[in-house]
């Protein structure tokens, strides 16, 4: 057999999927960061540029973080429901990504596609410098590339941008056939729990109290 397979093996490798993993300093995290963005900005010619950029960049992170995420904390789950990956983003998913909960989850009142990711000061934003001629920069975007990834291979496709609002909000637009997809299983739900005699006792965005995020104020997308 190949010498290269028969070496010593990686610790890497030899590390738990379920071991949490909080090694990377926020100081370490902030300087690859902003050198990712000082990389960027040298290589366009606009703010517009620069989100693209980062929003691309993000999506490649979003696609690798999603199958090692979901096998350490969800085993042999799958979420099938907007209200169950949204919860997962805000919590389970940012927790891993950026060391805490998002701040708050919301709905818009006017659309039922669109939902808000709210940090009010999210990792990516903290040590970024940002020029006044630049003041509509929101690197951000690398976040919304990294949400969008990440819903789209769950199985909930949608666009997410990035938005000053309430500090940084990422704004979330399913696609029609996921909110249908939604709709046709609650009502399958409620189908099967009539015909038991019982009520259903399903996720809501009215039941779902205790995070305090439903019915928000609505914000214009781009």
């Amino acid at each position: 057999m190949d010498a290269r397979f028969t070496r010593g093996k990686s610790p890497v490798l030899e590390r738990a999927l379920g071991r949490p993993r909080s090694e990377l300093s926020l100081a370490a995290f902030a300087l690859l960061f902003s050198e990712l963005v000082q990389y960027c900005q040298r290589r366009v010619a606009s703010v517009a540029e620069l989100q693209a950029r980062l929003a691309q960049l993000g999506h490649h992170v979003g696609l690798r973080a999603l199958d090692a995420l979901v096998a350490r904390e969800r085993p042999g789950r799958r979420e099938t429901k907007v209200l169950g990956v949204l919860l997962f983003v805000k919590g389970p998913l940012w927790r891993a990504l950026f060391g805490r909960e998002a701040d708050k989850l919301e709905q818009a009142n006017d659309d039922e596609r669109t939902f808000y990711v709210i940090e009010r000061e999210p990792v990516v934003n903290t040590f970024v410098s940002v020029p006044r001629e630049n003041s509509s920069l929101n690197c951000a975007a690398f976040a919304a590339g990294l949400l969008e990834a990440v819903l789209g291979a769950a199985g909930f496709p949608a666009r997410v941008s990035a938005h000053w609002h309430k500090g940084t909000t990422l704004m979330i637009k399913f696609d029609e056939a996921v909110i249908a997809r939604d709709k046709s299983l609650e009502d399958a739900e409620i189908g099967g729990t009539a015909g038991l005699g019982g009520g259903r006792d399903g996720d809501s965005l009215e039941r779902d109290g205790d995070t305090g995020m439903w019915g928000g104020d609505s914000l214009e997308g781009p």
